[in-house]
């Protein structure tokens, strides 16, 4: 994998996918400009070599039509204030008027196009809109490992244009190789940290970890699941009624690895699914009905971060609870904190999806961590061991 800061791309016109899926307000101004500084390294490189460089991205889900409220626009106003400097912005994807802005572009300046999902060809991968995006540039780059698990015309069909000339921006750089860490790391103890509603959507992430996991902490809603199948009452709490063999095959597959499991051995529960709920400890086992789990409780939260803080290696994907309800977010707090303090002691952490990313950064620990993913199903993938599109089709020569 050779890396874009092992060459200069002076006089070049680079092509650059990004990921400025960002959220609007209602005044059209970024909330959360994350994902814009991720790709500024890469951007600041181009930049320093004397290169032209042309950001295609998608915004929202506008399914193939031009949506006012889903225009990039703001996105490129916001870029120009992180970067120090012009973003000019073309109202088109793609067609003569983009060609003639691309082919205009003197070194050093950037340019961002419209959203590129008001053309449904992108989701589709349609190999013409990757040709047309092709013509525009000498080189091609991926940053967006937020959708580098889709097959779109601009994240992996594009890439076959450019036989000799595409590579990984430093985002998707850093995120595959602390990625190729945390799947083939010889750091021991290891511990998994899996939360999250549902086992359904988990199940291949846990099954791929068993060979390689010491501890394997479970936690969430599809913590039921697991309790259920071994005879616990639960209650209300939400569990997945035909998942419950599967949760049973799991459990026999860790303790013939050899793998530590821990569940919940007690949980906050509450008589409904609101912040204003009547709540009380109980054990995970004997929740009566009625009454559903929504956190880990007081024991089991001194319990899994004994398992995280004894760790050299740690991957944590998915809350502990209902973390956005204040009374239910002790315990991904507790996750957090024992987290972020085991790799202040010299530990390695990859932290990916979406709950688990906002709750790292709700508690303000993000800075303490050795990785933090961009992309929730992106990561979850990899780390499930399947081959993702966007990153083929940079490696395939």
């Amino acid at each position: 994998m050779q890396s874009i800061k092992d060459i200069s791309f002076a006089g070049k016109r680079v092509i650059i996918r990004v990921d400025f899926n960002v959220p609007l307000n209602d005044k059209f101004e970024v909330t959360d400009d994350t994902r814009i500084r991720g790709a500024l390294p890469t951007i600041k490189k181009f930049l320093a070599d004397g290169a032209s460089i042309i950001l295609m991205s998608h915004l929202g889900r506008p399914k193939g039509q031009v949506v006012k409220e889903l225009s990039l626009e703001p996105v490129a106003n916001e870029l120009s204030k992180l970067i120090g400097q012009e973003v000019l912005f073309c109202k088109e994807p793609l067609g003569d008027v983009v060609k003639d802005a691309a082919s205009k572009l003197a070194a050093g300046q950037i340019m961002l196009l419209e959203n590129l999902r008001f053309y449904a060809g992108e989701t589709k991968g349609e190999d013409a809109l990757a040709k047309q995006l092709s013509e525009l540039a000498d080189v091609y780059v991926n940053d967006a490992f937020g959708t580098a698990h889709r097959r779109h015309s601009s994240t992996a069909v594009i890439a076959e244009y450019f036989p000799n000339d595409k590579y990984f921006g430093l985002l998707m750089e850093h995120e595959i190789v602390n990625l190729e860490i945390a799947l083939n790391t010889k750091n021991a103890p290891y511990t998994a940290v899996i939360g999250g509603a549902k086992v359904s959507s988990k199940i291949d992430i846990i099954r791929n970890l068993i060979p390689k996991v010491d501890n394997m902490i479970i936690g969430g809603g599809m913590s039921f699941t697991f309790l259920k199948a071994l005879g616990g009452e639960i209650g209300s709490s939400l569990y997945e009624e035909d998942k419950l063999d599967l949760a049973r095959e799991i459990l026999d597959e860790m303790i013939l690895n050899g793998v530590n499991i821990y569940l919940p051995t007690d949980v906050v529960a509450a008589d409904k699914f609101s912040n204003d709920a009547n709540i009380k400890t109980i054990k995970s086992n004997e929740i009566p009905e009625g009454w559903m789990g929504l956190d880990i409780g007081p024991e089991s939260q001194k319990r899994f971060a004994m398992a995280v803080n004894s760790s050299r290696m740690i991957l944590w994907n998915g809350p502990m609870g209902v973390f956005e309800m204040d009374n239910f977010s002790a315990g991904t707090k507790a996750i957090a904190i024992s987290v972020a303090a085991t790799t202040t002691g010299g530990a390695f952490s990859a932290i990916g999806g979406g709950d688990s990313v906002a709750a790292i950064n709700k508690y303000e620990l993000a800075d303490m961590l050795t990785y933090v993913s961009t992309g929730g199903g992106a990561m979850l993938e990899y780390l499930e061991g399947k081959t993702l599109p966007g990153i083929k089709a940079i490696l395939d020569k």
